[in-house]
């Protein structure tokens, strides 16, 4: 059984990524499943200034321990100006600072989705740029467009050519683990 710790780079409260996070891992059987909402996790503005003076908190310490612990990570990262939200940028800072390669050997499912037709893929594709620095294995993508008319509560993923795409990423990503 293998240990998933699944998040968006969202800390809005009615993140559409948190929402493909959630359904991604109510598809996932067998594996042991941490669920994180970002909106939980508030943290400052990363500062060299702020970080002599203050360290480093208890939950940013406790969230790169669960990643350090977990076999495999699912992200999905939110669209802000054709790149990934400032919210999320600065929790790699962050954790980046703790330990550098915080994602070390990690196979990462990096996912994305927005209420357009290019599904938060810029975001996409710049995260799947940078986290290898930090260690990642990208092991899948998956980019969602048009999350409100592709995805319902309850179901899902409705379209069926976007469902089965998902479904091949999520397998590729568990292939890794």
């Amino acid at each position: 059984m293998a240990s998933i710790l699944a998040f968006a780079g969202s800390n809005s409260s009615k993140s559409i990524n948190y929402q493909l996070v959630k359904h991604t891992v109510s598809l996932i059987e067998g594996d042991k499943i941490q669920l994180l909402n970002m909106a939980n996790f508030p943290f400052p503005m990363f500062s060299e200034d702020y970080e002599r003076e203050n360290g480093y908190s208890n939950s940013l310490i406790e969230l790169k321990n669960d990643i350090v612990k977990a076999d495999g990570i699912i992200i999905s990262v939110n669209e802000h100006n054709s790149g990934p939200s400032a919210y999320f940028k600065n929790l790699t800072d962050w954790l980046s600072r703790v330990e550098r390669k915080f994602l070390d050997g990690k196979p990462v499912l990096l996912m994305s989705t927005s209420g357009g037709q290019r599904g938060g893929i810029s975001a996409l594709e710049a995260t799947a740029n940078v986290i290898p620095r930090f260690g990642a294995q990208v092991a899948a993508t998956f980019s969602l467009p048009y999350f409100q008319e592709n995805f319902t509560e309850g179901e899902g993923i409705i379209d069926k050519e976007l469902a089965k795409a998902h479904r091949v990423a999520l397998d590729q990503f568990l292939s890794k683990l």
